[in-house]
Parts: C-alpha cells; structure tokens; sequence
C-alpha cells in the first residue's frame, strides 16, 4: 500500500502539472481525489491492514491528499493567470493603429436655409409653431377665405383623402395662421416652416412635395409698409446687403391687398435664363394684408387689429441662398451634389 500511495502521489503531481487547462486539471481530480478515484480505491484497503500498520498508513495517505489537494490549487491558480494573460493578449488594443475613418454628415442645404430664417424671425420676436400635414379643408380653406369654387379647392390641385374634399395634404402651411388666431393671445407674431402638397409638374422650380415657411403678424396698427420692412430686411439677411427684390400686386383669397416678392435670379442676374424661365427674377413669396373677414371669422376686431402674412418657398429660398440651379437637386439625394454644402 505504500508503494501504491507513492506512486499515486508522483504520477498525479506530473500529471497536474502537464495540465493546460482548467478543464483538464478537473477531470484529473476526479480521476485520482473523486470517490470512485485512484486514492479512493487505496483507501478502501485499510481494512485489510493489521492494527499496527494502520496509524502510520493512515497518516500516510492523508500527507498524499494534502499533497494533492495542495497541488491542484496551485496549478489551478496557475491556469487562470495564464488563461487571463492569454485573453489581455489577443484582445490588446493597438493604439498606434489607425483608427477606422468614418465620414461625417452635415445638415441639407435646405435645413441650412430654414435655421437661418428661423434665427432671423426669432430674432424678430417671432415664435416657431408646427401643425399637422394631413389637414381639414375648413382650416386650410373655408377659415382662409377660399370658399367652396376656388380653383385652388379642385380635385386636380389638391389631394384629398374623401370624396367629400374635407380631408386633405396641407396645400400650405397658412392652417397655421388660424390655428394660433384660435388659440393664441393678441398680438400674435408666428411661423411656421412645413411640408406642404400640391399637384404641381415637377420642374427646374416646382414640386408636387415641398416646403413653406408660413409668417404672420397681428397688431394694433399693422400696415403694408411694415410687410414690406420685414421682408426686405430678412432678404437681406439670408442673401446679403442691397439683394433686388420687387412687389408685384396678386391677389390671395386670405390676404388684402396681397402681392407677390421676387427677387433677381442667382443664376443670370437679372438678365433671362432657363431658371427663372427668362424673366430674370424668380419669385419667392405671397404675401399681404390679412383680409378682414379671416380676421372676423377668428372673433378679431378689425376695428382695432390688423395684420399680415406671407407664405414663402423654402426650396427656392435655398436656390437662392446657394446658387443652386435647379430645384430637382435638392431632392435626387446625389452625394456629389450635397457633400459641397
């Protein structure tokens, strides 16, 4: 029995320590310390021992399990150290690497150009509102003054989701006006910027989808020399000092007298090109005096409130405000195109 615990003991410690793995270092301590083990089976054999022999076996087998036991902890701390390196190894950063490019994206074109109106109205005093794209005909017309058999109600204009025409895409964003005149205290100075449709051919300076900025003003002694005041100073702003603009009169259903703002093409200066169709300007705007009835309809008096309000083009601003050509670009998402703004 003691050849057999010496043996036991000088096999089991080289084969701990050849063990490469914790994996490997557990089936060899079932193999030699489980119960149905190497040391376990020797054990069983003191039975067979005389009375004197088995103080001095007993003592033995026990320095054989210490011994053991003691063996495997260690070269068990081992493995997890070296397992532990082995990791800090393969997953080590290299931080003389170049790191992975990735390229950065900036704002539209024509979000550059809304931020910038925007700056300048609240500047101005003016707070920012946002309303719903899908609309009710009675805000977007009847509460404009656009009654039933204006053109701009027609199937062929509009897109409506009844037959009954009441439900419709915003055709501008002048729903807004009324909305803040039901909901806001005098005086009242708004804009607001938007998606709109409308059943427009698409060309160099139209689309069926596109974006207005809507504006209004509502105050004791509003007139049309302060519309113009405010428009010429926010052209100025965006486009640059002594930027051409001229009025024409027009005529709005929501607006009286209402007239239209251009300014001198970007493109041509002034002189005739396929972007502004050969005129030389290209128009930016409808604006006017609020007609008095829109007014009423909101339970204003216009004995004492007056106001204006214009709806301008935020594609074409943009046009303008970069010199782009043509209006298709800012929607094709060509990379070639945007990545020079």
């Amino acid at each position: 029995m003691k050849e057999q615990l010496a043996n036991i003991r000088a096999t089991a410690l080289a084969a701990f320590d050849a063990a490469n793995d914790s994996a490997a270092l557990d089936a060899l301590r079932v193999q030699y310390l489980g119960k149905k083990g190497e040391l376990t089976a020797v054990l069983k054999q003191m039975g067979k021992l005389t009375a004197e022999e088995r103080p001095a076996m007993g003592q033995l087998a026990n320095e054989v399990r210490s011994a053991l036991e003691e063996a495997l902890e260690r070269r068990g701390s081992e493995l997890k150290t070296k397992a532990l390196e082995d990791r800090l190894a393969a997953e080590a950063l290299d931080v003389t690497i170049p790191g992975t490019p990735y390229r950065e994206g900036h704002r539209h074109p024509m979000y550059i150009a809304l931020d910038e109106i925007k700056e300048i109205f609240i500047g101005m005093g003016f707070t920012v509102l946002d309303g719903p794209e899908v609309e009710l005909a009675e805000l977007n017309f009847d509460r404009l003054n656009a009654e039933e058999g204006h053109p701009s109600r027609d199937w062929s204009d509009t897109f409506y989701f009844d037959e009954d025409s009441r439900v419709m895409l915003r055709s501008q964003t002048s729903p807004m006006q009324v909305r803040a005149m039901d909901t806001m205290e005098l005086p009242i100075r708004i804009i607001a910027p938007g998606r709109v449709y409308r059943k427009d051919e698409v060309d160099a300076t139209h689309s069926p989808m596109f974006h207005q900025v809507e504006g209004m003003v509502i105050d004791k002694g509003v007139t049309m020399a302060d519309l113009k005041g405010t428009l010429n100073t926010v052209v100025e702003k965006l486009y640059g000092k002594g930027t051409k603009t001229r009025f024409r009169p027009h005529h709005f259903p929501f607006t009286e007298p209402s007239c239209e703002m251009d300014v001198q093409c970007h493109k041509c200066g002034g002189v005739g090109c396929p972007t502004c169709k050969g005129e030389g300007w290209i128009e930016l705007l409808g604006a006017g005096m609020i007609h008095p009835r829109v007014l009423e309809m909101a339970g204003i008096d216009t004995n004492v409130y007056s106001g204006w309000a214009f709806g301008i083009g935020l594609e074409r601003t943009a046009m303008r405000r970069f010199k782009i050509a043509d209006l298709r670009l800012i929607f094709e998402n060509d990379v070639r195109f945007l990545e020079q703004f």
